[in-house]
């Protein structure tokens, strides 16, 4: 009998060394495919919160709560089992999608900037679509959808760029590793956004510490400080997320032509970089970075130029149509 509980407890040791490396390994995966997700990571925290700006202060968690799990369900349920039925069965539909998606990006970015250089234009543009909200209500269903729908371009590429991070491992080992950094980029993504649009909040009970101490008097300071700077960062936030939409849904769109063959425009663009970065060769890391996103951004500008015109007399009269065709089908 001893002998044998012996075996059993040696063969349980062993399947917890087998299970412990195998956890370790997932683990190390994880965090080499979310390091090399990183820029797009970045990207995603910088485009969110221009979804919250302009609600009221108690509004603000509950829509970032709601994108949050929106987020999930787009990487969990959806990108997850898609990305990999995908690179097993139809690869070569991935480059496409992703392009489309780039191109929605570019659409986007180029609708916001429309909005702040020429706003009596981008309300009307707004009605042709029929978008207009109606009520506070209305405008955060909006919201939310449109930053979900966003989110689902930005994951897509994340998981994307997971799945090529580990393309010899198993299906398992994939699952677990695309599963992993969908949730770990998810709580990072949207904990930084919750404490971003909840920094004035945080500033106004600070510059409400009436204490006497030093300490007292520089959370205050800290607190006025955040009272005073959050609607500016706030508002070059939004700039930087605007810009980061374009920019990456440009180099989708150059990555994707490289892809088919077509390498004129990257290697333009690469050309441009590096020469640019040799005039500077202090700061070449960062010259060459800025004149790539740069001209992604010109690329994804002149897409989301031509995309509007398209949506408009397009896409947006046919959705109408059949919305009114569903809605007395449904009646």
């Amino acid at each position: 009998m001893s002998i044998g509980l012996l075996a059993l407890l040696d063969d349980v040791a062993a399947i917890a060394k087998v299970a412990a490396a195998s956890l370790d390994d997932v683990l190390s995966q994880a965090a080499k495919a979310g390091a090399k997700a990183a820029a797009v990571v970045v990207d995603d925290a910088a485009v969110t919160p221009r979804y919250v700006v302009g609600f009221v202060a108690d509004r603000e968690l509950p829509i970032v709560g709601k994108i949050a799990v929106g987020s999930l369900r787009n990487k969990l349920l959806i990108l997850l089992p898609c990305t990999l039925a995908l690179s097993y069965f139809l690869p070569w539909m991935i480059t496409p999608l992703l392009m489309f998606g780039g191109a929605y990006l570019c659409y986007e970015g180029t609708e916001k900037v429309l909005e702040a250089i020429v706003p009596h234009r981008a309300h009307a543009y707004a009605a042709m679509l029929d978008t207009a909200a109606l009520n506070p209500h209305t405008l955060e269903e909006e919201k939310v959808a449109g930053a979900i729908k966003t989110d689902f371009i930005l994951s897509a590429e994340i998981m994307a760029i997971t799945l090529a991070a580990v393309p010899d491992a198993g299906i398992l080992m994939q699952a677990l590793v695309l599963a992993l950094v969908g949730i770990g980029i998810t709580v990072a993504v949207y904990g930084v956004v919750a404490l971003i649009v909840k920094a004035d909040d945080v500033g106004v009970a600070l510059a409400g510490n009436d204490g006497g101490s030093m300490i007292d008097g520089l959370c205050r300071a800290i607190g006025r400080a955040l009272v005073v700077g959050m609607p500016g960062f706030l508002t070059l936030l939004g700039a930087v997320g605007t810009a980061a939409m374009i920019w990456v849904g440009g180099a989708i769109i150059v990555h994707g032509l490289e892809v088919y063959g077509m390498h004129s425009v990257g290697q333009t663009i690469d050309s441009a970089a590096k020469a640019t970065a040799q005039v500077l060769p202090f700061a070449a890391g960062v010259v060459k970075w800025t004149v790539v996103s740069f001209l992604s951004g010109m690329v994804g500008l002149l897409i989301g130029a031509v995309s509007m015109p398209l949506v408009g007399f397009a896409f947006a009269p046919a959705w109408k149509l059949f919305k009114a065709f569903y809605s007395r089908a449904k009646g």
